[in-house]
């Protein structure tokens, strides 16, 4: 009977991912990854479609007021295509931290009944926006062939296959974000309010809905501090080869995206020990 008996106790490590203990539960994981698939159209009337229909409708809606009403430029690539490719990135990215910078608030009452690794929750929100991506993924894929056989405008190029690269990086620096926010929030409410006002300003900050070319070259490494940045005006470049490519700014994310991991894990676990005081 002894052999069944798991004692519980706090890591001395924070920077510990509890790699075991997740793939210990990885069948919870797995089972919060279909909750949160589900559970974000359910009751809808529509409801998959919407993983099609709001991208569309982003997309037509900055064609409309950044293209055609404010004559934003878009490197000459198709608007169509353009914004499409920020969105794509961009919606996993912001989602993702949203959605777990709220992991201690929103899910208080189920860790006050029940031990298993905290970090599962928001890795499975990681890990379900990655189905949501990969769905939006096939359809800027599907509206990117269209215009290529139909434009001359766009040269896809080898760094496509960068792509996993990309969101490897992405999920991680959404994962990082969202693991700090939600540790303060434990403490600081007001930062729920502020997360969506956030990420909102954020967007524009990231050549999302313009081309990093059209900023002035003395304020372009700015906008390059943006860890984000990178990722999307890459993921741009890699399927238009329009747009602004840098060995020295993915890898300035990559390290980002590991270092201010390590720290908002270690802020994570800290938190864990004694949120259930504060919340």
């Amino acid at each position: 009977m002894a052999d069944n008996i798991s004692v519980i106790s706090p890591r001395k490590n924070l920077f510990d991912l509890q790699l075991n203990e997740i793939w210990r539960y990885r069948d919870l994981l797995t089972l919060f990854i279909k909750r949160d698939i589900v559970v974000t159209y359910k009751q809808t009337i529509l409801g998959p479609l919407w993983f099609f229909i709001q991208p569309l409708l982003t997309t037509l809606m900055f064609f409309l007021v950044f293209n055609k009403i404010a004559g934003i430029s878009t490197d000459g690539v198709p608007p169509l295509v353009f914004y499409m490719a920020g969105i794509t990135m961009w919606n996993y990215f912001s989602e993702s931290l949203r959605l777990t910078s709220d992991t201690f608030v929103k899910n208080a009452n189920i860790f006050g009944k029940v031990y298993f690794p905290r970090v599962i929750m928001p890795l499975s929100i990681v890990f379900s926006n990655l189905v949501k991506f990969s769905i939006q993924f096939f359809l800027f894929l599907a509206v990117f062939l269209y215009f290529y056989f139909n434009s001359t405008t766009m040269h896809p190029n080898a760094t496509i296959l960068l792509l996993p690269f990309y969101i490897v990086i992405i999920a991680l620096l959404a994962l990082s974000f969202g693991l700090t926010i939600s540790a303060m929030t434990t403490k600081y409410r007001d930062l729920t309010f502020l997360i969506q006002f956030g990420i909102q300003l954020w967007m524009y900050v990231t050549p999302v809905i313009y081309p990093l070319t059209t900023i002035p070259e003395k304020y372009r490494v700015y906008i390059m501090l943006n860890p984000v940045s990178s990722i999307v005006e890459g993921f741009k470049y890699a399927f238009t080869g329009a747009g602004y490519f840098s060995v020295n700014g993915l890898l300035y994310s990559l390290i980002f995206s590991i270092v201010f991991f390590l720290i908002s894990l270690a802020v994570f676990n800290r938190t864990e020990k004694t949120f259930m005081d504060t919340v």
